[in-house]
């Protein structure tokens, strides 16, 4: 069981209780309700000068009180200070609270989406515009998905056994409701383009076809197999294969796509790209082959594949698309960037003569750190709209005419999240709002934080479990899940831990954050957890990400956890297979 550190506090409060590397942070839970309703009252994370003096004085007091506790001698405290600090422990009513919300998302796996609805993604039965608050789409109640992805006109999910179900205006004018198109694929993930799904089935096929009912059903149909040994009959609506050139044993395992391109990535670490839109063909360097345009592309199908050979050499362990431009990090923790630099997105200077870079290069990471005192390596990548987000984990190592004896903190491990492109709606998480950050700024409400580890007996770093990039806003999922107690079940009725913190942050102009008000965020913030209708009594909590666990549907043990999605100005948070 680890003992949490920071996750009660809001992110502006964690700023002033932050100390360096080599301080021991504060192993105290506040109360769960104050900190859902001061993050109502507070969206921007900005207290005045009186709730910043008295943060930092509760903060010097848990600190006290905390050693205090370790030693033993907590008697000798004085009774003002006990009886601030006490304040800040766990209050079990609180707790109770969390754990409702939690066992209710547990017990009843579905979608919650919120965001634009004008196109009818969020609630196709509503005559809403925006979605303020989650809200459920009743068409997934009682299931869950292998995978989801959401834009502003249209929606795409997987179902459990692998069909591809798709949904909204941009998919159908008249039935824009949840409908399967195609099916018997078995299906494992999917990207949206502009106007194309391309989805991933578990034998490594990659499929692209129109997102748009019409075109399916109109498009030219392909010859597939059947178990009948040379027969072969016409599919039942138009797709397309993507073919990328593969050696023996080697197959597609993950695709990520932009508005008009999707990157593939193989088995064996190696990188395709391909055209992934009906009407444009990419033209911002995204596809990452150096002179390659609409006139000088090879024969062939518009969306051939094109191994990205500057990346040879560098297995590549995951990729990340965004609007326009495309991440790969590798398997040795370097981070290559390529495509659009507009806005800075690249992480490298903007060139108003040259606006992209269709050669993937190296992000220059070790000089974001004091040179020579810091061994770097790039632990994730998040791209989407014309923002970057990667982490990187920073290892204090001895510098040179250091002496090791004067070195704290020697070896320590600081995780930190860096963030470039454009930041006008706050989307980069700094505070800041800009219309162009090519450089890397540092998201400081998440870096630099730690835990006590109560298993291994050391402080460890919080990392990103996963972030979710959209056009204008981005959502985070914390490392950081607790317990109450040190017995470890999946048992749904049985378990009482928490669920891993979530933070939002961004655009907020179709209500996409589900605060239930349109203000920006330019800081990480908490929202509140989706209540229910018939509940209107149910207790205040702040929203969390289930873990994995082992839930009931259809009277079946499913293994399952909760995953966001940020897209163009919509989010979905749904139930996934694990």
């Amino acid at each position: 069981m680890a003992t949490r550190v920071w996750g009660s506090a809001t992110p502006s409060m964690r700023s002033i209780i932050r100390p360096s590397v080599s301080a021991v942070r504060v192993p105290l839970r506040t109360s769960r309700r104050g900190l859902a309703s001061q993050n109502a009252q507070q969206p921007n994370g900005a207290p005045n000068m009186v709730v910043r003096g008295l943060g930092a004085a509760v903060a010097g007091a848990a600190v006290y009180i905390g050693y205090s506790f370790m030693k033993g001698d907590f008697e000798d405290v004085p009774h003002e200070i006990k009886a601030a600090a006490e304040k800040q422990m766990i209050n079990l009513q609180d707790s109770q609270e969390q754990l409702v919300q939690e066992k209710r998302s547990l017990r009843s796996p579905g979608v919650y989406m919120c965001g634009s609805n004008v196109y009818k993604v969020v609630d196709p039965g509503s005559k809403d515009t925006n979605v303020k608050t989650p809200r459920r789409l009743k068409y997934f109640n009682g299931q869950v998905l292998r995978d989801l992805k959401a834009g502003e006109k249209a929606g795409a999910a997987i179902t459990e056994n692998g069909d591809l179900v798709q949904w909204g205006k941009g998919f159908s004018e008249k039935e824009f409701k949840p409908t399967k198109t195609l099916v018997g694929k078995d299906l494992k993930s999917l990207a949206l383009s502009e106007n194309r799904v391309v989805a991933l089935s578990s034998d490594g096929t990659v499929y692209s076809l129109p997102i748009a009912k019409e075109e399916q059903q109109t498009g030219p149909k392909t010859q597939e197999g059947s178990w009948i040994p040379f027969w072969t009959t016409q599919s039942p609506l138009s797709y397309r294969t993507l073919k990328p050139t593969l050696g023996f044993g080697e197959k597609v395992t993950s695709i990520s796509a932009g508005q008009e391109h999707v990157v593939l990535l193989t088995s064996s670490g190696r990188v395709f790209t391909a055209a992934a839109s009906t009407e444009h063909y990419p033209s911002h360097g995204q596809l990452g082959v150096p002179g390659l345009t609409w006139s000088t592309r090879p024969k062939g199908p518009v969306d051939l594949c094109h191994e990205v050979t500057a990346l040879v050499g560098s297995p590549v362990s995951k990729i990340s698309a965004g609007d326009y431009h495309s991440l790969a990090l590798t398997k040795d923790g370097r981070v290559f960037a390529w495509g659009d630099n507009s806005f800075g997105q690249l992480g490298v200077d903007y060139d108003s003569e040259q606006t992209f870079r269709d050669t993937p290069f190296a992000l220059s990471l070790q000089k974001l750190y004091r040179r020579g005192l810091y061994a770097v390596q790039a632990t994730n990548i998040a791209a989407g709209g014309a923002g970057s987000f990667f982490t990187v984990d920073a290892q204090r190592v001895l510098g040179p005419e250091e002496n090791p004896k004067l070195v704290r903190d020697l070896g320590h491990v600081t995780a930190d999240t860096w963030s470039c492109g454009k930041g006008i709606w706050g989307q980069l998480g700094t505070g800041r709002w800009v219309h162009l950050q090519d450089s890397p700024a540092k998201v400081k409400d998440l870096s630099g934080l730690a835990e006590y580890d109560e298993v291994k007996k050391q402080l460890t770093p919080i990392r990103l479990r996963d972030i979710s990039v959209g056009t204008t806003h981005v959502a985070a999922v914390m490392d950081n899940k607790s317990a109450i107690t040190t017995k470890t079940t999946e048992s749904l009725d049985k378990s009482r831990d928490f669920g891993y913190d979530v933070l939002f942050w961004g655009g907020n102009e179709h209500f996409q954050l589900g605060t239930g008000k349109r203000v920006n965020f330019s800081r990480p913030s908490y929202i509140k957890a989706p209540s229910e209708v018939s509940k209107k009594d149910e207790p205040d909590a702040r929203l969390q990400i289930m873990p994995q666990h082992k839930g009931k549907v259809d009277k079946r043990s499913v293994k399952m956890e909760q995953r966001v999605e940020c897209g163009r100005h919509v989010t979905a948070i749904y139930a996934a297979t694990v």
